[in-house]
């Protein structure tokens, strides 16, 4: 099967939980003895790490990319809030992509048009024009749910009011064009269950995030260490530490003041990277994550707000880590509480399985067993990889 990965970002190197989505997509299918070309943007907030894409990549996907500016403009923004359109996708509407994408497939033939995300779908009208493969949208949120979280959360009058405008006219593009596409392969049940209540009428299968088993890091743990990775430009997660240091760290450091907190990921806010606060160290980003992982004991995801799978997690239990995070945050995972997985959604409950795991070596270890066994059984990038091919070559059959 050929076929053509459009991402919104560059999927190599894996640096985040979105880009670590898509890559598993990429590789399963290379390993199935599928044909790959991946066309991506590439933006200010994820360049090509030119450096850091070794050449087999290249040659196994034919890498391209195409330079999208995805700058605030606000005049732009001001238009598109009076036309009622969604600014989030407006900015990803690029004629340089649009004509790049056109040229690949006049020259190209194409078995499946593999779609990373809503904020791609401007484009469908140009695969139309020029190929007559079905288009497949890879959902990794429900992209509208996110930003009705932060608009709730947020505390700034006008700033409430502008994210909600944004989250209600991204959430109307969605319902609108989620049918331009001919299936979904969404994350999460959860996700699904939303389109299809939402006015989705083509097929929807849901495929997680796949792995492949974490290799070993000759790393040795330090004790009593508790660590947050993860995208700090992903609203979120800020938000998520934000209340995390505010709320529960006081909790923590006077119940167990050994315990040393680990914030690490891209683009850390500044004033995080100036924070003086006893016990946190703030490392921002980290050059090898599986070995900052593997060097700490207890992963903390205060996720209040979000929707698909946090791949994060996913990664650090398929490395036998304790994760604990909310209810929010295990979304998407078939998890138990208390079994692979421990859920905590307040500052006192977090404060308590982080005393928990600290005090208890033997707990620590059983949920941390049970986590990576857990990984390895669900998301095996093989299974999953041929249940997406599946669906895509059931599609194929029924044209």
């Amino acid at each position: 099967m050929k076929v053509l990965q459009l991402c919104n970002k560059p999927p190599f190197p894996p640096v985040d939980g979105g880009t670590l989505a898509m890559n598993s997509i990429t590789q399963g299918l290379l390993s199935a003895g599928c044909e790959v070309k991946v066309l991506s943007m590439t933006t200010d907030k994820h360049p090509v790490l030119d450096d850091r894409i070794p050449d087999h990549y290249r040659q196994a996907t034919r890498f391209e990319s195409v330079y999208v500016d995805l700058s605030i403009r606000p005049l732009d923004a001001g238009v598109a809030m009076l036309c009622g359109d969604s600014y989030h996708v407006r900015r990803f509407e690029s004629k340089a992509f649009a004509a790049r994408l056109a040229q690949v497939l006049k020259d190209e033939t194409f078995d499946i048009v593999h779609v990373e995300s809503i904020f791609l779908a401007p484009y469908v009208p140009v695969i139309r024009r020029h190929s007559q493969a079905p288009i497949f949208l890879r959902a990794h949120n429900v992209e509208n749910q996110i930003w009705h979280r932060i608009a709730q959360s947020e505390r700034n009058p006008f700033k409430k009011w502008y994210i909600k405008h944004l989250a209600l006219t991204l959430a109307a593009y969605e319902r609108e064009h989620i049918n331009d596409f001919d299936g979904v392969v969404s994350i999460t049940d959860n996700d699904a269950e939303y389109f299809r209540a939402n006015g989705c009428r083509k097929s929807i299968v849901t495929i997680p995030f796949a792995i492949t088993p974490a290799y070993e890091v000759s790393q040795l743990e330090e004790p009593a260490t508790l660590f947050h990775l993860g995208s700090m430009d992903w609203l979120p997660n800020q938000e998520g530490v934000r209340w995390f240091l505010d709320q529960v760290w006081p909790l923590v450091h006077s119940q167990i003041p050994s315990v040393t907190l680990f914030l690490a990921g891209r683009k850390m806010p500044d004033d995080l990277l100036n924070l003086h606060l006893e016990g946190v160290n703030v490392v921002g980003e980290v050059p090898d994550a599986a070995s900052f992982i593997a060097s700490k004991q207890i992963n903390v995801v205060p996720l209040l707000s979000g929707s698909g799978i946090r791949v994060k997690i996913i990664e650090a239990m398929s490395m036998g880590k304790v994760v604990i995070t909310t209810t929010r945050g295990a979304q998407g995972i078939p998890c138990t509480d208390g079994e692979n997985l421990l859920i905590a959604d307040t500052p006192q409950q977090f404060a308590n399985q982080i005393k928990r795991c600290v005090d208890d070596a033997a707990f620590r270890e059983h949920v941390g067993c049970n986590a990576r066994q857990f990984i390895a059984d669900t998301y095996c990038i093989e299974t999953l990889t041929r249940k997406l091919l599946d669906y895509y070559e059931k599609h194929l059959n029924l044209e």
